[in-house]
């Protein structure tokens, strides 16, 4: 059951990294120290990027703030993907954690291994800052758990998080004002 529960989620989160490392790596070999490459012009390009910072390119060279903040933030979700009930009815919940969390390690490898993130995707028609296959996973993880929490899931869904101490304190509370 372990292995259903955590193996798939793993051999996911092995792939979009291999796949965020990849183009990472095509991104060096190709676009390092060259011209962006224009894919439609004045609209998109890939443009290399040594990204020392976050997003929006803020805290700038602050590495041990980024190894610890993905620490915590690695640990966060997979305490939550722990916690997510078996079924059909939360199968969906899990895929933005298992692809959040691929994003959470792409980006770790590089801060890890080279110091700044490798950064290529350019949106130049609106000057969005350039990103990565990491990013893209992130956001659109934050995006999709949005969705879900609006469209999907509803308070009621989430009662898992709660604890028995907490849940069974609650309703002594419902209780009392009843």
């Amino acid at each position: 059951m372990k292995l259903k529960k955590y193996g798939i989620p793993l051999i996911a989160v092995v792939i979009l990294c291999l796949i965020d490392q990849g183009t990472k790596a095509l991104a060096v070999k190709y676009l390092m120290g060259k011209d962006p490459l224009v894919l439609w012009d004045g609209v998109f390009e890939l443009k290399y990027l040594e990204n020392r910072g976050a997003a929006f390119g803020i805290f700038q060279n602050q590495q041990i703030f980024f190894y610890i903040l993905t620490v915590i933030i690695g640990i966060a979700l997979i305490w939550f993907y722990g916690k997510i009930p078996h079924g059909k009815k939360y199968f969906l919940m899990k895929i933005p954690v298992v692809v959040c969390f691929a994003g959470a390690i792409g980006n770790f490898i590089d801060r890890a291994f080279q110091g700044y993130v490798v950064d290529f995707f350019y949106f130049k028609l609106i000057n969005f800052p350039i990103f990565n296959m990491a990013d893209i996973y992130i956001t659109c993880s934050a995006v999709f758990f949005v969705l879900l929490f609006i469209f999907k899931y509803r308070d009621d869904d989430l009662g898992f998080l709660h604890s028995k101490k907490s849940k069974s304190s609650e309703n002594e509370q419902e209780s009392r004002h009843e």
